[in-house]
């Protein structure tokens, strides 16, 4: 299992937007990146995923799991353009913020910190559990 981070703004899909999803989940669509369409491309079936609200909030707020394999991105007639699908799996008891984040120094390097602008990245088993830990859960 691989782990990764995606970022949405949380007045265009919330937390509680994913979390109504229920187990159909619901297309990551829309990205425009391509090193963001590549990592989904990557992604398997069964990985988790932290979901992250931007702009106002710039937390951690929840684990996403892969529930559908890299297709055709619905929103778009471009063949370039693929997502995976989504389903929510828990939320954070304590969110974990930017903040947090750059303050740890066992975060130093995850991209999060390096790279806040990436709206899919990846995240390394050391830094899932960290945040994990931070957040209330147990990895």
């Amino acid at each position: 299992m691989r782990y990764w981070l995606f970022k949405s703004e949380p007045d265009k899909w919330s937390w509680a937007d994913q979390l109504a999803r229920g187990d159909a989940g619901e297309e990551w669509d829309g990205i425009r990146n391509y090193q963001a369409r590549n990592y989904m491309r990557e992604m398997q079936v069964g990985d988790r995923g932290f979901f992250y609200h931007s702009n106002k909030d710039r937390a951690i707020v929840g684990i996403v799991e892969v529930c559908a394999p890299c297709h055709p991105d619905s929103t778009t007639e471009d063949p370039r353009w693929e997502c995976v699908d989504l389903r929510a799996v828990a939320s954070m008891p304590r969110p974990v913020t930017l903040q947090m984040c750059k303050a740890d120094p066992r975060l130093a390097d995850m991209v999060l910190v390096k790279n806040t602008r990436l709206s899919v990245q990846p995240v390394t088993e050391a830094e899932w559990k960290v945040i994990c830990e931070l957040g209330g859960l147990q990895a």
